[in-house]
Formats: C-alpha cells, structure tokens, sequence
C-alpha cells in the first residue's frame, strides 16, 4: 500500500474537523480515504471494496460529519455494522475525528443492551445512529428511529453483515431510505447476495477498489498467550523482561487502564508512561518525543491515540486486551515494523476470545504462533544478566576506589565479610523485580492442567469418534433474543438441539434475561456446528451468536411482583447429564394446587362466618319482637 500524495487540507472538511485530523497527527489520508472522500463529499452512492485496516471508517465518517446540521434532532447519518463490538469501535471513532464538533451527537445502538435507554437517547437527539441491523429495524419497528431526515446511510463491512444472516434487516432498512439519500457501502469481497443489494439500492455508484494485499503483517511476527495461570499484569513483566525489546507499546482498551497499568509496571522498575485522549495535546507530545528519545520504553495506549504513530525503536506491540474487530488489530501491529525492520506483536487472549483471533488470523491472511509464558525462573535469571551487563559497564567507572573505601567501612562497622555485605546490597537492589524466586511457580500447575484437559480432549475425541465435545470447556455466547420477543428455555435448548444436533450433555448452563440469553456451549465444536450457530433463529429471530465474558449463571431470587422470576434457564450439566430448570412444570402445578387450596379455605371461612353472623342478627330481632309484643 503506497501512501498517498495529497493531504487532508488538500480535501474539502471543515476547520473543525481538520483541526481534529491535525491534533490526531494525521496528515496525509490512506488510499481509500484519498479516493473516496472527495465523491462522498459530493453526495455520489458508492461502493468501497477494501481490506479491513486501511482506514475506511475515516472514509466515510469525515464526509458525513462535513455536512451535518447541528441544529437538526432528528438522525441525519445511519451507520450499520455487522456487531455490538465493531459499531462501539465506530461510533468511538466518529466521535474521535469530531471532537471539535461542538454539540455533535453519536448514538450506538445494539441488542443486549437497555432497548429503554436507547429509546431515550434517540428522542433527546441524535445526529449519527451507529448500530447493529437487528436493533436498528426493532427501533424503527417500534416507531421511535424516523429516518425521514436521514441524507446517508452506510453499510460498514457488508459482506461480514450478510454472512452473519442479517440479509432481511438490511433489505427492510434500506428500503425505509428516503429517496434523495447517499447510500455508501464498504466491503472487502463482493459475493453474489451483496451484489443484488448493489443493484437494487445504490444509484450509479462510484466504484473505489483498493482492496490489494495489506502488507502489514508481512513484516510483523505474531503470537500468542491464552491467559492462565497468572494475572495479565504479571504476564506482561515476564514478557517485558524476557523479550529483547527497544520500545513497546502496550495496548489497553480504557483510559483507566493505561495510568493503572503503567503506574504498575513502573512502581517495579520499568520506563513506561501512560497515553489517551484525555492527556492534554501537549503533554501527548512531550510523551512521544521521550520514547523517541528513550527516556522512557514503554508507552501504555488506547488505539486512538496511538493511531499514526510513527516511532523507528518500537520493536514490540503488546495487545493486552484484545481488540473489538480486526481493523484496530492491523492499526496495533502498523506501529512496529517500522523504517524497514521486522516488529513482533503479542496478543494475551482468554479462552473465551480465541474466535476473535481466528477471525483475525483469517482477514489478514496470517497465522499466530501460541506461546507459552516464560516461568518466573527464567526471568530471574534474564534479570541476573541484565544487572550484570550493567554492573560491567561500571567497572571502569573513576569513583569506584571511593565505593571500596566505603565497602571496608561497612565491613568493620557491621562485623561481615565482603561476600556477605555484596548480597545485602543485591537484596536492597532487586525490590520488587526478584533474583531469584522460592515456591513453585503458579504457571506450572496451569500448564499441567492445559496439558490434561488436551489430553481428555483427544481421548474423548478418539473414544467418540470426534463427535462429542469436552464438557469441562465452555464458552459463553450471547444470544440476542430474550423474553421480549417471547422466548423461552425450552426454545433455547431445542434450537440448539435440532438446528446444531447437539446432545443434551452439549449444552451447559442458560442464563434468559429480557433481550438476550447467555448459554454456555463447547468450545471444541467443529466448524460445521460453529457455521450452523452463526445461522441459527430462534422463534424466527436471529439469534446473533457472539461469544461473551460471562459466567454468572446464578439462579435470580424472587422478586416482590409475587415471586416471580426475572432471569432463568436451567443450569445445564457440566457433567454431561440432565438439568435444573426455573420453576417446572411440576412445581408450579403444586404451588396452584396450595394457592387454590388456601382460596377455597379462606372463601369457607368467610362463608361460615357471614352464615353465623346473619343468624345471630336473625336470633336478636325475633326475641326483641317478642319482648315488644308481650
């Protein structure tokens, strides 16, 4: 990808936004964005074929942030991304590049979130809608998202959409468009259904191809770590300490966790420094020219900030938490490899993220190595070598017969020898960086345990001839249908049951919840059942299967509205055997039984006592009658 020859100020944007590209350090623009701002700027339709990674957002958020109408309440720009994840990342982006844009307006809007809340956003106003297919057609089913004002729709990724099953959302959106609309559409491949929606809905559009090969991950290493055994803070000083880095940069999702983490790592020794969008501009570049510098080697940074960062020495990119899709991945490692050398990046991954790195090994075209984390043993020693590298560059030092009068001092006044006084003075020198570590290392116990559950993975494999799955590895997944939209566990489990075939003992723990459902699944399902999942309705809902970091299946307690309860499922069996349910259908028939039972005693009781009463007054009168008449 060669870079381009114009720049920014060279394109028809706003002060507001230019001076936002400006204080991001971006100048010139990538490919995509140099050939298809200028059309969009025009109102033209077009189609963009791209890789993820270079730079589309940008593409077609400047433009539609350029023609905005502040005054307006009502959306004036829907953006439709094929998940919860990718339409954060873009509605973070398009509020990035118009930081500058005073009273903007960006809503997200995606299922397993508060409908209620969205609601209530859009009625307090909105000048760009980012959201999922699913959520955005529900809201405007709902008559609470009018799309009369809206003057651009763009479909981001619309290949990825149409794969996820979202053909019938999309269709119904793009048809409530009003005429006089821009449709934009950005995808990296063009398969036969994305091409019907091409002709139908797109008008004469302009075709912008740049979708060569992205090379930059031909010139980084990639790897891997599935998080276990230790904490990732833990995790990531034996990486710093055991790779042979100049610079790094670490990446966190949250401004909070770039100060945590780099107070951390420098409270035991290392040079690190924390950057986000909330450092004033000034003091982000007073940051940037001392890893240049080397006064520090590590910065700890969220992707925005460090997008267009062009530092020679960084060697390494640490990916501390996973990224939301793979466009900020490519964007992460871009910042290594530079000047012609070779980078490294390193991904620290928990169980239930892997298929976001196998999406990611399958954009890129790459394949990650997964390695293992280096025992504390052996960063003790790569800290003995380091402390003797430069205890040697000392040796020639001209103070040095000042420090061995004082070593005879100290050897006379505290009665030791100089062997002794050398390991005081080591022990004061490690703090809270170890020489040497006493115990067991907690990373051997976890790789046993991942050896173990390897092996019972491929003996069941053997013994069942690879049909049945590990029933002590889970993943959580979130289905993005709930009891809204009328659902129940039974449903759950018989659409996992006849549309994936899988056994009951397949299926752990289900969590029901008002818009969406969490049910455990295995992990080592074959890509037959994994490619079934993602295609998967439920009550004729798509169900949307993303995998989720979720694990509280706890029974709710009852609520006051007369006990009944608010969440449920049935708790799977974790062993491969049968489950537990809300309520069945046992119990509730009992508990009717008792309540009608009470009913009619209560009923009895107040009958008696109303007999009673009427005769008592019937008894009074008649001896007063008598009494009268005698």
């Amino acid at each position: 990808m060669t870079d381009s020859t114009i720049q920014f100020s060279d394109l028809a944007l706003n002060d507001a936004i230019l001076s936002a590209l400006d204080g991001m350090g971006f100048v010139s623009p990538t490919p995509i964005q140099a050939a298809a701002i200028p059309h969009l700027l025009e109102g033209k339709d077009a189609l963009g074929k791209a890789q993820t990674g270079t730079g589309k957002t940008a593409a077609f958020s400047l433009p539609l942030l350029n023609k905005l109408d502040l005054g307006q309440r009502k959306p004036q720009a829907i953006v439709l991304a094929p998940t919860r994840e990718l339409a954060i990342q873009v509605a973070a982006e398009v509020k990035n590049l118009g930081k500058n844009v005073a009273g903007l307006k960006v809503l997200e809007i995606y299922g397993g979130a508060s409908i209620v809340d969205q609601m209530r956003a859009l009625k307090s106003g909105a000048h760009i809608v980012v959201g999922t297919p699913g959520r955005v057609q529900d809201l405007i089913n709902r008559d609470r998202l009018h799309l009369d004002e809206v003057h651009t729709f763009v479909l981001d990724e619309a290949d990825e959409m149409l794969n996820m099953g979202f053909v019938d959302d999309v269709t119904e959106i793009m048809e409530h468009a009003p005429e006089t609309a821009q449709r934009v559409l950005f995808s990296a491949t063009m398969p036969p259904m994305l091409k019907k929606i091409v002709d139908r809905f797109l008008r004469e559009p302009e075709y912008i191809d740049v979708a060569g090969k992205n090379h930059t991950v031909d010139k980084v290493e990639q790897q891997f770590w599935v998080v276990k055994g230790v904490e990732k803070d833990e995790a990531m000083s034996r990486l710093l300490e055991t790779e042979e880095t100049d610079a790094s940069i670490v990446f966190v999702r949250t401004r909070q966790d770039t100060e945590r983490l780099a107070d951390w790592l420098s409270a035991r020794g290392f040079k690190a420094a924390a950057l986000h969008g909330d450092i004033p501009q000034s003091l982000r570049e007073r940051t940037v020219d001392h890893i240049k510098q080397g006064v520090i080697d590590i910065l700890v940074a969220t992707d925005v900030v460090a997008r267009g960062l062009d530092v020679p020495r960084i060697t390494h990119v640490f990916n501390y938490d996973i990224p939301f899709d793979v466009e900020s991945y490519i964007h992460r490692i871009g910042r290594t490899g530079r000047a012609g050398r070779k980078g490294k990046a390193i991904l620290l991954v928990r169980t239930n993220q892997i298929r976001m790195l196998r999406t990611i090994e399958r954009v890129t075209k790459s394949s990650m190595e997964e390695i293992q984390l280096p025992l504390r043993d052996k960063v003790a020693e790569a800290r003995l070598v380091k402390l003797g590298e430069e205890l040697a560059q000392e040796t020639e030092h001209k103070s040095l017969d000042k420090f061995a009068e004082l070593v005879e001092k100290l050897q006379e006044t505290l009665e030791i020898d100089a062997a002794t006084l050398a390991a005081i003075l080591l022990k004061r020198q490690q703090g809270k960086r170890p020489l040497f570590y006493i115990g067991e290392d907690p990373m051997i116990a976890a790789i046993e345990r991942d050896k173990q559950r390897r092996k019972e993975r491929r003996e069941n494999r053997d013994r069942d001839g690879g049909r049945n799955f590990n029933t002590q590895d889970w993943d959580t997944y979130q289905l993005q249908v709930g009891r809204e939209q009328g659902v129940q566990v039974k449903d759950i489990v018989g659409a996992l049951a006849n549309e994936l075939g899988l056994t009951k003992g397949s299926i752990g723990a289900i969590k029901l919840d008002r818009e969406s459902t969490y049910v455990q699944l295995p992990k080592a399902m074959t890509s037959d059942v994994a490619g079934k999942l993602q295609k998967l309705r439920i009550r004729q809902k798509e169900a949307g299967a993303v995998v989720v970091d979720f694990n509280d299946f706890r029974e709710p307690r009852g609520r006051r509205d007369g006990g009944r309860r608010d969440g449920g499922g049935y708790r799977g069996n974790r062993d491969g055997g049968g489950y537990r349910g809300n309520r069945d259908g046992s119990v509730r028939a009992v508990v009717a039984v008792v309540v009608m039972a009470s009913v009619a005693l209560i009923v009895t009781v107040v009958v008696i006592t109303v007999v009673a009463t009427v005769a008592s007054v019937h008894s009074h009168v008649t001896v007063v009658m008598k009494l009268k008449n005698s």
